[in-house]
């Protein structure tokens, strides 16, 4: 039987603004700039003390294709621009020259038919770069800052119920985008949600300096094409996970560890130089929770077209797919002024594991977060209006409009 107590809580409000974006990952950061730049007051909460979610903070440190992998890009808007900035300050592996160099018209068009519109960035200076983008656009970032509750007043939230260093405490706002990749807010403000009925297989990369220079070493579950992968892919423990659950969590990044340390061990036996130089600090879920939207977008939406479409995206695991991304998978039926982008949008499995990596949660964010500066009730949302600004911000809506 649980156990239960009591508490009288009387919660002080210390933030106001007009769009509260929680969770900090490339989804939440595409979001906050996207709502700052058409003028909103913004506040992003981030537990971590490190922007870029899984792709920083969990080492998944590739800016999986911009394009179709048939040497046409697809994604556009902030989902390029944050491909840019992953780089500023240098790259690590698979340098697209084909996409970021000048060359003869001819000689593009045949490489890039050869080379995708991906990379391998650096996590820390990509953190750094991202966290200096919402500065310049005016963003308030609370680091270190969880999300324990939600009030809903009238099918709208009122306020979300925050801890961090200094307490407990209340933010109110206008509108919320949920880019936790959890779906966390939705599952606290009651909309409708579903759980991965797969199940999280363990990953445990982790970053190593030796004779062979610096390196990236993908243990366990990997993000790579299907026609990259040579079945090297090792199942660390046959335990999965679902990814929701404290205690399982915390058994997952344990487990990691351990992987770690027997990995490291073993190829010190090689090479004595040998030193791990960092390894995730967040648990390497890739698909747990997400919003059961308005609309839920399947594998069969292929080449779609989406009158609703916010932005469009490849399939990073093949070459040719190209899906369209509906403005109605990005929000509920039930909480008026919440939406979501990233990992949380509404998508079954197969589909989930596309719109799960950087470029869709750079082009979902976008959307959100551009939708949220402009109202505080998304299924009443002149969605028109919302193609048109991100039209102007240099977004491509419809696959037809692609020069393919």
């Amino acid at each position: 039987m649980a156990k239960y107590i009591s508490e009288t809580l009387q919660t002080p409000v210390a933030y106001e603004c007009d769009v509260l974006v929680a969770g900090g990952g490339i989804a939440g950061v595409s979001a906050a700039v996207a709502a700052a730049r058409q003028g909103s007051k913004v506040i992003l909460l981030e537990k971590q003390f490190l922007l870029g979610g899984l792709a920083t903070a969990g080492l998944i440190t590739i800016y999986l294709p911009l394009c179709d992998g048939k040497g046409h890009q697809v994604s556009f808007g902030l989902a390029e621009e944050l491909f840019r900035l992953s780089i500023q300050y240098g790259y690590e592996a698979k340098y697209p020259s084909a996409w970021l160099e000048e060359q003869s018209k001819e000689g593009t068009a045949q490489d890039r038919q050869k080379q995708r519109f991906e990379v391998r960035f650096n996590a820390q200076l990509f953190a750094i770069a991202m966290e200096q983008l919402l500065k310049k656009e005016g963003v308030t970032i609370l680091y270190g800052t969880a999300v324990c509750g939600v009030q809903v007043e009238k099918d709208k939230i009122a306020s979300l119920i925050i801890e961090n260093k200094s307490g407990r405490s209340a933010v109110k706002a206008k509108s919320v985008v949920d880019t936790t990749g959890d779906a966390d807010i939705c599952m606290m403000a009651g909309e409708a949600i579903e759980l991965f009925e797969g199940q999280n297989a363990l990953a445990a990369w982790y970053y190593s300096a030796g004779e062979k220079g610096f390196d990236l070493n993908m243990l366990g579950v990997i993000d790579i094409s299907d026609e990259e992968n040579d079945g090297t892919m090792i199942k660390l423990i046959p335990k999965t996970f679902q990814g929701v659950d404290a205690m399982e969590l915390s058994e997952m990044v344990q487990n990691a560890h351990d992987a770690i340390l027997d990995d490291f061990r073993k190829k010190r036996m090689q090479d004595e130089t040998l030193l791990p130089t960092t390894f995730a600090t967040i648990p390497q879920v890739r698909m747990t929770r997400r919003l059961s939207g308005k609309y839920t977008m399947t594998l069969q939406d292929e080449r779609r077209e989406f009158e609703d479409s916010i932005g469009i995206i490849s399939n990073w695991k093949k070459r040719g797919p190209v899906y369209e991304i509906p403005f109605s998978a990005l929000h509920g039926t039930k909480i008026k002024n919440l939406i979501t982008a990233g990992r949380s949008i509404s998508a079954q499995d197969s589909m989930w594991d596309v719109t799960r990596v950087i470029p869709a949660c750079a082009v979902t964010g976008e959307a959100a977060g551009t939708a949220a500066a402009m109202t505080d009730d998304f299924e009443a949302l002149d969605v028109a209006e919302l193609q048109g600004r991100l039209e102007k911000a240099g977004v491509k809506l419809f696959i037809k409009s692609l020069e393919m």
